[in-house]
Order: structure tokens, then C-alpha cells, then sequence
């Protein structure tokens, strides 16, 4: 630990606000520097001036809780203005015949927290309308890796269909693999490994066909996607406005550019939504009810989503999506020109994986990763398998991606040279 830290004991006596600080920046010596667009992962920038709300407005409840709406009225209201513009932007207002009118929805801590509430309300829906006491869920490897933790923990078996070479989901071999225990379907929108978004219609369209449900995971795509698509980058169909989807999930602070953490989870009728809740009176404190996971609410993340929304609105979105979108795109192009490298699949939005061509050979992955830290400190996750260097690039990489690009070019140039390959071969995704 940093000097004057106790190891494991609280300290005597109290330490000065500034002294407290002033360690804290200590701390961070080692941290990344996400606010230079070194770091391709996990932060997501759109400017000193939306990061300057977002603190302002999470201040502004940093003491508020927000399980009980009753004695913080401001909170069920942003709450609810997050999730109807969520539902507007996520095709709620292009679905046939009125039905939008019947999406409900619920905030949550972020994409793990979703995926956990989509996997035990169709697990719920199972067991109430369908009798079904083993449920399993259908969904491809490109899926991700929350949907393991909700097999886990709400006993659901997860049957992982390996994807196609293009890495979108194989959705015949989906339907193959579904039984009369078949609780839900899942697509992603796009995936997180590789940045592909699946055959959603064909997807929905046989979930409703064999009667079971299908969950859109857009996580993280669900506040880029939409001004993509206004901005005619991006043409497949994903979201509600698509027959069959019968819940979707998007992250606000993703692309939506939010304070951690704060997610939307969506679904298609009141029916399946009332499912989510937690109600019960069987102990001595009276009625007790939660929409998600969590008890205590943090306030701050919702006070501070409900600000960026609001800040932002749709020219700001749209101007956010076209930064991203540049930056991404001459990332890709650099890629796919540099003799030796290659994108993994092809990716429809501003999340793609890379690496060495697995037809050339002279380029080791990893190797790549580290010349590339080394030289400008620039940062992506790993991936395996196939090895490959992930990417999450938003709009606060346009200033700086033509430096990245003319590092990738001359690092794989020292690399085809050396044939160098990395030692360390791990893939942590997380905190293990």
C-alpha cells in the first residue's frame, strides 16, 4: 500500500479531506489513461464537459436511495423518463398496431444485472405458464458471459451453439437445440467478442414459432445502434419493432455515455414484466418490494443518465455516433490494409476484434498488444478463441486514432520483422 496506508486495520484517528484525496491520487499512478483515448475498453468518453455533469448531477443525489420512490419522488420520475425514451429509441415507437404502448421496462446496475433479470423472468415465465421445472436457454458462444452467471445462479442449463465462420449466431442449429424445456432464445446486438449482430428477425421469428421467448442482448449497442441507423450506417433489424423480441436490454452507460452504472432492460408486454419485480410481506417489516436485483439503489447513476439524456438529446447523440463512428472506421481501414493483420469477422457497428491474419501467420496477436501498449500505451482487451485484441472505440478516440493507426502500421511492420511472439498468453475478461 501506498505510505501512510494501514494494511488491514481502520486508522486511529481521521485524516484530512485533502490528505485523503492526495493518496487516492497515489492510487491511481498505475491507472490508465482513458481520458487520452489510450484505452480502448470499460470507459466511455464524450468530453471533459458531459464528464463535468455527470459528476454535478450524481453530487446532486450522492446520498438518496433509490428503493423507496415514495420518499424520493424524483427518482421514480427520472426513472421513468429513462425508460420511456429508451423504449422510443429502441423501435417501442415502430411497433405494429399500438403495441408499443404495452413496453414496461426497469433500470438496473448495468449489463450483467439485465442479462440476470431477462434469464430469471424467462425462467419465471417458464414455470408459471408452461409448467417447465429444468428450463434451458438456446444461445450462441458469441453470447456473453453473463448469461453464464444466470445459468448459475437461477439453475437454467445453458446450451452454447458454436457460431458461423462469420461469427453471427447459427440460428438453424439454434432451433435444433430447442426442446419442449426451452424457456428463451437470445441474440446479441451486436455481440461483445467480435462486434456482429445477429439474424435478429430470423431469430425472433423462431422463438415465436416454437412459443418460447427472445431476449435481445444490446447491451452494448442499444445507444449506438439507433443513430447508426438514423445516420444510414447500419441497416439490420435488431430491436422491439422486430416480431418475436419479447425483451431487450441496452446499457446507458455504454454509448449512451452515462456514469456507471446504469442499464435498461425492456419488455414487450406488462405481462412478462411483472415478472421481474420482488414482492413479499413474509417477515415483520411490512411490504417489501424490489424491480431488480439490488435493494439499496444508488441514486447518483440515475440522477446522472437522466442528466446526460437530457444534455445530450438527439443532435448530440447523433454528433457522438458520427465521431465514433469515423474513428472506428479508419481504425478497421488501417486494419484490413496492413499486410499481416485482419479483423475478426465483420463487424457492424464501433465494437470489432483484430489481430494477426490467421492466413498469413507472421503476426503474433498478443505480440501486437504489447508492442502497442509499449510504444503509445494504447490499450485493448484480450481475447481467445481465436486470439484477437478487442476493441470498444467511442467518440473520444477521433482525436487521437490517427496516431493509433500509424503505431499499428509501424508495429506490425518491427513485427513481421522479428517474428516476436508473447510469453503471456492469458485472457482475463474481469476480475478473477
Amino acid at each position: 500500500m501506498a505510505d501512510g496506508f494501514p494494511d488491514n486495520r481502520l486508522p486511529e484517528h481521521g485524516t484530512e479531506a485533502d490528505e485523503v484525496l492526495a493518496r487516492m491520487q497515489e492510487l491511481r499512478v498505475d491507472d490508465r489513461d482513458w481520458r487520452g483515448g489510450r484505452v480502448f475498453s470499460l470507459v466511455y468518453s464524450a468530453g471533459d464537459q458531459v464528464h463535468e455533469l455527470l459528476e454535478r448531477a450524481a453530487n446532486l443525489y450522492s446520498a438518496e436511495n433509490a428503493l423507496n420512490t415514495m420518499v424520493f419522488p424524483s427518482l421514480g420520475w427520472m426513472q421513468n423518463d429513462i425508460v420511456t425514451i429508451t423504449t422510443g429509441l429502441l423501435g417501442g415507437d415502430r411497433m405494429p398496431d399500438g403495441e408499443g404502448e404495452g413496453v414496461r421496462g426497469f433500470l438496473t446496475s448495468g449489463g450483467t444485472e439485465s442479462l440476470l433479470q431477462a434469464t430469471k423472468t424467462a425462467r419465471d415465465w417458464g414455470r408459471t405458464r408452461r409448467g417447465i421445472d429444468r428450463p434451458n436457454m438456446v444461445l450462441a458462444t458469441s453470447a456473453h458471459a453473463a448469461f453464464e452467471k444466470a445459468a448459475h445462479y437461477f439453475d437454467v442449463e445453458s446450451r452454447r451453439i458454436a457460431v458461423r465462420s462469420d461469427f453471427t449466431a447459427d440460428v438453424d442449429a439454434m432451433a435444433d437445440a430447442v426442446d419442449d424445456h426451452t424457456v428463451l432464445m437470445v441474440g446479441s446486438a451486436p455481440s461483445y467478442p467480435q462486434g456482429v449482430i445477429d439474424p435478429i428477425p430470423t431469430l425472433a421469428a423462431i422463438a415465436a414459432d416454437r412459443g418460447v421467448l427472445c431476449h435481445v442482448d444490446a447491451c452494448l449497442g442499444g445507444f449506438i445502434l439507433p443513430f447508426l441507423d438514423r445516420l444510414g450506417y447500419q441497416t439490420k433489424s435488431w430491436d422491439l419493432s422486430v416480431p418475436g423480441v419479447t425483451s431487450i436490454s441496452a446499457d446507458l452507460h455504454k454509448y449512451g455515455y452515462a456514469s456507471k452504472g446504469i442499464s435498461v432492460i425492456l419488455y414487450r408486454t406488462p405481462e412478462l414484466a411483472r415478472l421481474q419485480p420482488f414482492i413479499t410481506s413474509n417477515w415483520l417489516g411490512g411490504l417489501y418490494g424490489s424491480p431488480s436485483m439490488a435493494g439499496t439503489r444508488p441514486a447518483g447513476p440515475i440522477a446522472a443518465g437522466w442528466a446526460v439524456l437530457q444534455y445530450l438529446g438527439m443532435d448530440g447523440y447523433l454528433r457522438l455516433a458520427e465521431d465514433t463512428h469515423a474513428a472506428a472506421t479508419a481504425a478497421k481501414a488501417t486494419i484490413t490494409g496492413t499486410p499481416g493483420l485482419a479483423l475478426r469477422g465483420s463487424p457492424d457497428a464501433t465494437v470489432f476484434a483484430f489481430g494477426g491474419d490467421p492466413d498469413d501467420g507472421r503476426i503474433d496477436t498478443f505480440a501486437l498488444g504489447d508492442a502497442l501498449a509499449e510504444r503509445g500505451g494504447w490499450f485493448f482487451d484480450r481475447q481467445s478463441p481465436p486470439d484477437s485484441l478487442h476493441a470498444t472505440v467511442h467518440a473520444g478516440h477521433r482525436a487521437v486514432i490517427d496516431e493509433l493507426c500509424a503505431d499499428l502500421t509501424a508495429v506490425t511492420g518491427e513485427l513481421l520483422d522479428s517474428g516476436k511472439r508473447a510469453e503471456d498468453r492469458s485472457t482475463t475478461y474481469g476480475t478473477a
